[in-house]
């Protein structure tokens, strides 16, 4: 399930509202943007991270697939940290791979909270145990088969072929490694938080070391803003959200709507890291801010999120230090590119 391979991938990103897909090249440990697009898709199609409407969502992922102009076949996706259940766990320095394998196979159960036959499982071993040094840390992920399956299907049903399932979480983390390398020392001793604001789901990640040690979802997301929008002007929720997107609104928009839309992302923002504080015995404070997600570009909000917090943030920008091949729209990729962090990370396993 959470396999490796060197093989070109599209990194798919099937969030609540749109799918995301992108190609990554590397050549002489730089990276480049071949192929990427961005497409919608029909209200309630994926609920909470279930996907509901296979045959939309596949359709969704095809017309994506063809508007890149991808010769790609070979796909990765992910699960919400919600769905994934993960655990470090420490095994002897001397076992084998295999010896690993049987050795997690028996013990599983002990961390997993559902019969086995119903789950997919697989394992990564992480280096050397800090608590123990003949001993080595192996991360241990699973996710129920329904969850997996309902992806690689709809992949499947797209035309593609699944090659590997990650966890949202890790991708973050994979991609923040591009990020990190703007950072004072690469990020290494920065206690860092990215906040994924999308369109029905906020989640705050806290890395340490570039490394993942906390993660939390909540409500909260742009699909708020359109219903908003919807409310105040009396559209349908297809004309408020195509307004939106054109920025085609009355001049009282900013006023009456976007700004107490923005105060309650703030609010969302500080209380997350408020959450994570008290949640937390070791760390108390955030070097710095990053905000992901369709709703960080939202003009003005970065800033205030820093006012409030009184801590730097920025807008993550995966592609900063990319070369773009001769297919990509430079100006559509920069719009976009805040919210292609799962799609950047999954892309990025093709190189592992």
């Amino acid at each position: 399930m959470f396999g490796r391979k060197k093989s070109p991938l599209l990194g798919i990103d099937i969030s609540s509202s749109v799918v995301k897909v992108l190609e990554l090249h590397q050549k002489n440990g730089k990276y480049s943007v071949e192929s990427y697009s961005v497409e919608p898709l029909p209200l309630n199609s994926v609920v909470e991270g279930r996907i509901e409407n296979p045959d939309e969502v596949a359709g969704a992922i095809k017309r994506a697939v063809k508007r890149s102009s991808t010769k790609a076949k070979e796909a990765a996706v992910a699960v919400s940290a919600n769905a994934a259940i993960t655990k470090i766990i420490s095994f002897p320095a001397s076992l084998s791979e295999r010896e690993m394998e049987e050795q997690i196979a028996l013990e599983a159960d002990n961390y997993i909270p559902y019969p086995l036959e119903e789950v997919r499982l697989d394992f990564e071993v992480l280096g050397a145990s800090a608590a123990d040094v003949d001993a080595v840390d192996v991360l241990l992920a699973a996710s129920r088969t329904e969850n997996v399956d309902a992806r690689t299907e709809v992949l499947e049903k797209a035309g593609l072929i699944p090659k590997l399932v990650d966890v949202e979480a890790y991708t973050i983390e994979n991609a923040f490694t591009l990020i990190a390398e703007q950072m004072p020392n690469n990020g290494q001793g920065l206690t860092v938080a990215i906040v994924d604001v999308g369109a029905t789901v906020t989640t705050l990640h806290v890395l340490v070391d570039r490394k993942i040690v906390f993660t939390r979802e909540q409500t909260f997301g742009g699909r708020m803003l359109t219903e908003d929008i919807e409310r105040h002007y009396g559209m349908s929720y297809q004309e408020a959200g195509r307004a939106k997107k054109e920025n085609n609104l009355p001049d009282d928009y900013a006023p009456k709507v976007l700004d107490p839309f923005k105060r309650s992302m703030v609010t969302t923002v500080t209380r997350a890291l408020q959450f994570f504080f008290s949640a937390s015995t070791q760390y108390q404070s955030i070097d710095h801010i990053i905000l992901s997600g369709g709703c960080a570009s939202i003009q003005g909000v970065d800033a205030m999120i820093e006012e409030e917090t009184g801590t730097s943030t920025s807008i993550a920008n995966p592609f900063s230090d990319m070369t773009l091949g001769s297919r990509i729209k430079i100006q559509a990729l920069s719009n976009d590119a805040p919210s292609m962090m799962i799609a950047c990370g999954l892309a990025m396993r093709s190189f592992d």
